[in-house]
């Protein structure tokens, strides 16, 4: 991040707990954010523009702008929980509005302070911001960038595509990576924002609308520069380091891109428990019968370790910053890939309904079905994700044969409070591994039965996980197979984790809250969380595991669908 420059007093924001309050944790039946508008957009393959202009009412883009330069973003767990929200209303809508923090995210990581204040003000004022990275047959490929930025006397000029590209024609300003330099040389890109008001006529055209599977509302077009100037003010950072602020700015948008998938697990679980609490079979509720029971338990499991796994990332990127190489990578891949599955669960539970866009709540599970699958592709897909952590596989073992953990910022970002201060500085790699995953020897030291012997197990396999990742050769492209198997083992033991981390951290102060059910003060969350985790590494217990799953969802049952961390604890409860 740029570092703290003096700044004129912010305005006083609403919180995100008074936001999230105002969303309200579902769609009703009438509204901008109900469930028939959006499917009545989604089918016509509209815009949701009455939904964030009500957003911006309610100063959502306050809070994409650092507290430094007169925004509200200073904890980025309370960013995830923000973009969580809007999510389990309309998917659509947060992909189309919390695409401005992505698109501005560079200048904030790359800028200097003249133009992050300046971006700023246009935030502020609503202006959504773009992020141009993809071109048009090189995916993922950053290195294969073939838009030019050619130095002038006045600045540069631009030419070539983005496409496609997410708020590319509704946005007014759009981050772009463009050559400076030689072919496939790292330091021969640039990031330039480019304001597209002061673009000449006939120097750029925004490119059709692409049509999707999801999120068919959202903006996903392109825009096409041919020798659009463009003044010296517009390049972000020095010139050819393009690249490595692309990268240090993804490890705060993966981890941002997490809450879109707990925002569509929740959606997704309230829809199949209002089924499952209303619906007769055989003179019984579907809620009481065994297999669903068990089901459903399973699936709150997911649910649990994808929160946990996301918060406590969103966390660490202030306390343990230079981890977040890793850290927003393993998030990335781990949480849309497991909210995926949850939502398959529910879809197996709901039947015909799932898929039906009449005959339950407007077609809302059809909908957040398809918009979701979107969610892996956003920032780095699955495999760039899993790519980028087995380039860590030395440094990882290394540190988890020695120890190495960072414990005091650790528990600091497991404790629920509040107030963590600036996030430091992004670095390209991990010089100290990854401390959630190397603390677990001495976190399971800390654990009482029944949870010792499930953290015992997750141990033995993380070591033998370990020595399997030391047997891996590194390669500068092209990971085996082998190594993409040995980093989603070690998602799973990340999220296993950081499970235990927070329950540790936070157990004493939720013991007492009146309103804890069950399935927190018996640990009966993390039980399932765990033999889930262990049954994905490979581990059989002694004993049939599903009763750990049937105990989670009779104390469900019992007190309501449950969240792990709200917003709630998040602004004060735990304070």
């Amino acid at each position: 991040m740029s570092a703290p420059v003096p700044t004129r007093a912010a305005p006083l924001y609403p919180g995100v707990a008074g936001i999230v309050a105002e969303l309200g944790a579902f769609a009703d039946d009438a509204g901008r954010f109900s469930r028939a508008t959006a499917t009545a957009l989604d089918e016509r393959e509209a815009f949701p523009v009455d939904a964030c202009r009500w957003l911006d009412g309610l100063a959502v883009p306050a809070h994409y702008v650092p507290a430094r330069y007169g925004g509200a973003w200073r904890d980025h767990d309370e960013l995830v929980h923000l973009v969580r929200a809007m999510s389990r209303r309309d998917l659509t809508v947060a992909v189309a509005h919390a695409k401005t923090f992505l698109g501005a995210a560079s200048v904030w990581v790359g800028g200097d302070p003249e133009q992050c204040r300046r971006l700023a003000g246009r935030v502020l004022a609503g202006a959504p911001v773009a992020w141009g990275l993809t071109e048009p047959g090189h995916g993922s490929d950053l290195m294969a960038t073939e838009m030019t930025a050619e130095a002038t006397p006045e600045g540069f000029r631009l030419t070539g595509r983005k496409r496609p590209v997410n708020n590319a024609t509704r946005g007014e300003l759009v981050c772009v990576l463009a050559r400076t330099g030689a072919q496939r040389d790292p330091r021969g890109l640039s990031v330039l924002l480019v304001d597209k008001r002061r673009l000449p006529d006939g120097s750029f055209r925004c490119l059709p609308k692409v049509p999707t599977h999801g999120i068919r509302g959202a903006d996903i077009s392109g825009i096409e520069l041919v020798a659009a100037p463009v003044g010296p003010d517009a390049l972000i950072g020095r010139p050819g380091t393009g690249l490595e602020t692309v990268l240090r700015a993804l490890q705060l948008t993966r981890v941002v891109c997490t809450g879109l998938s707990l925002g569509a697990a929740d959606h997704a679980l309230r829809l199949t428990w209002d089924f499952l609490t209303r619906r007769r079979l055989y003179d019984h509720l579907l809620i009481d019968m065994p297999h669903v029971r068990r089901t459903l338990g399973q699936l709150c499991a997911r649910a649990f370790l994808a929160e946990s796994a996301s918060i406590l990332a969103a966390r660490l990127t202030h306390t343990a910053t230079g981890e977040m190489p890793v850290v927003s990578s393993l998030v990335k891949a781990f949480v849309p890939t497991v909210v995926d599955e949850l939502v398959a669960g529910c879809a197996e539970l709901l039947g015909a309904r799932a898929f039906m866009t009449n005959i339950y709540a407007h077609g809302a599970f059809a909908k957040l079905e398809r918009d979701h699958r979107i969610v892996g592709i956003f920032d780095g897909n699955t495999a760039v994700n899993r790519s980028a952590v087995a380039n860590h596989f030395p440094v990882l073992v290394q540190a988890w044969r020695a120890g190495t953990v960072e414990s005091e910022s650790l528990r600091t970002a497991a404790t629920l409070r509040p107030g963590l201060g600036e996030i430091g500085e992004l670095l390209l790699t991990s010089r100290t591994g990854c401390s959630v995953v190397q603390s677990l020897p001495a976190a399971v030291a800390e654990l009482d039965e029944p949870l010792r012997p499930l953290g015992t197990a997750l141990v033995r396999l993380a070591d033998r996980l370990h020595e399997e990742m030391a047997g891996q050769r590194q390669r500068v492209y092209g990971h085996s197979a082998e190594a993409f198997e040995l980093v989603e083992r070690y998602e799973w033991c990340f999220a296993a984790a950081a499970a235990i981390q927070v329950w540790l951290a936070n157990r004493t102060s939720r013991a007492d809250r009146r309103d804890d059910a069950d399935w927190w003060h018996e640990a009966r969350w993390l039980r399932a969380a765990l033999t889930l985790a262990l049954s994905r590494l490979g581990h059989r217990p002694p004993a049939p595991a599903g009763a750990v799953f049937d105990e989670l969802a009779g104390a469900i049952r019992h007190a309501g669908l449950p969240t792990l961390l709200t917003v709630a604890d998040v602004e004060g409860e735990l304070a």
